[in-house]
């Protein structure tokens, strides 16, 4: 669905797009498309004239994708993913703030260089709670999974315990505290497919 959201911008696209956003092989490539298009979300460009492995992708695809019309230069995206950067340095130096940031990654169309318009980035984001940050049991919580099921690189955070409603809505506030209303991020608790798929590492 990220790359099916990527595609916004382009006309067409190929298996070979695909596989290098999603950092698979030609072969899973084919798979992936061959499931896209029995969903409705991609069908072949037919109207290429003499196009070969070509791909649209449909509005059901847009849709179910998130996409949105690309608004941006990649310019601005730049200076909000730079000062998102600072922020999460801003916050992780905070003794008072509830969480720290373990790991951070961007991805999006603006990683296309040929791009001359681009959607807001999207971010992946770990939390962990501050040291100094407990619960009523005293015990203090983390969010996410646990090693190499995370993906989360030696020296991150570890995850303890699965997360409380108040928990996962208290991680809610942070990031939009992080996100600072800016148009140009979209902000999205850290799954391990983000580190999968192409994308900048932020911290």
């Amino acid at each position: 669905m990220s790359f099916l959201k990527d595609s916004k911008g382009a006309l067409t696209w190929s298996s070979q797009d695909l596989a290098e956003a999603l950092n698979i092989q030609r072969r899973e490539a084919e798979q992936v498309l061959a499931l896209l298009e029995a969903q409705g979300y991609a069908q072949p460009a037919t109207d290429q004239a003499g196009a070969k492995d070509q791909w649209l992708t449909t509005p059901a695809g847009e849709t179910i994708a998130g996409a949105k019309p690309p608004r941006f230069t990649r310019e601005r995206v730049e200076q909000a993913l730079a000062a998102l950067e600072v922020r999460i340095e801003q916050k992780n130096k905070d003794p008072e703030s509830p969480f720290r940031v373990s790991s951070a990654m961007a991805f999006g169309d603006f990683l296309l260089p040929d791009r001359v318009r681009v959607q807001a980035a999207d971010v992946g984001i770990a939390l962990a709670r501050q040291s100094s940050s407990r619960h009523r049991s005293g015990r203090p919580v983390r969010s996410g999974l646990k090693g190499a099921q995370s993906g989360i690189r030696p020296g991150s955070s570890p995850p303890a315990e699965p997360r409380s409603a108040s928990e996962a809505q208290a991680e809610r506030a942070f990031l939009r505290e992080l996100r600072a209303k800016s148009a140009l991020l979209t902000l999205r608790p850290y799954a391990a497919w983000m580190r999968q798929r192409s994308h900048r590492e932020l911290l």
